[in-house]
């Protein structure tokens, strides 16, 4: 084949292009290196920069930005004062009166009045109560709410039968307890029965929980251990012998 002279440049030059292709600078055409199995697991250790951080804000105070984590209208705990301590501690951690059981050793006009309440109470006769209850404020107290009406008719009420035998044995059963003298020298000062009264039933001794049985059920134990205290009736008659009270609840 002839060529002319500007054919055989070309020529050359397509020749030339096959025989020597042209090469490019590594920085021209990017390349994605290969990692080997060893060097992919180590650069996966490596710690990766947050692209999200960002730097805190110049000129607003750190203490002015709460942290999401925290509640900034929750006030913190206090602790306890190291003071005084409360009431209930004291009543807590004080031990119970001593129980009484001689009644020889009363104030006179207390033993009489309890010698009263026991013949009235056992002669089954409800009406003789009437004399010893009083009237007016000076009465005695039948129900820790206040009491309207016929003193009588509302033992009779609270009794489980019509003439109130059974509020005259739960009286009987009472004042045949032991007995507790409270506040001593003071315009509350009285002696009352039962002593379960002034006693926590977790103090009991075994002896004292047969007593106790004898007085209540097993459910007005239970009802007591759950209020915290004995809830039963009980009865108050002061230094003077005046019949303070007998009720039942808390």
């Amino acid at each position: 084949m002839i060529f002319k002279k500007g054919q055989t440049f070309c020529f050359a030059v397509a020749m030339a292009c096959l025989v020597s292709p042209v090469s490019f600078a590594a920085t021209e055409v990017p390349t994605e290196k290969v990692l080997t199995p060893e060097e992919d697991a180590t650069e996966a250790k490596q710690p990766k920069a947050d692209i999200h951080e960002e730097e805190e804000p110049s000129g607003i105070p750190t203490e002015e930005i709460p942290r999401i984590d925290e509640d900034p209208t929750v006030q913190p705990a206090t602790e306890p004062d190291d003071g005084e301590p409360a009431e209930k501690t004291r009543e807590a951690t004080s031990p119970p009166p001593p129980v009484q059981r001689d009644v020889s050793k009363l104030p006179p006009p207390v033993r009489r009045m309890h010698e009263l309440l026991l013949t009235t109470a056992r002669s089954g006769n409800i009406e003789k109560l009437r004399d010893l209850i009083g009237f007016g404020e000076t009465a005695t107290t039948l129900s820790i709410g206040g009491l309207e009406g016929d003193p009588i008719a509302f033992l009779k009420e609270a009794s489980g039968d019509a003439e109130g035998f059974e509020i005259l044995a739960i009286l009987t059963e009472v004042l045949e307890t032991g007995f507790v003298h409270l506040d001593a020298g003071t315009d509350e000062e009285l002696y009352v029965w039962p002593y379960f009264i002034a006693w926590s039933i977790d103090q009991l001794t075994p002896e004292m929980k047969v007593e106790l049985y004898s007085v209540l059920t097993a459910g007005d134990v239970e009802d007591s251990q759950n209020f915290g205290g004995y809830i039963f009736y009980r009865v108050g008659i002061k230094p003077d012998g005046t019949w303070s009270f007998f009720v039942a609840g808390d």
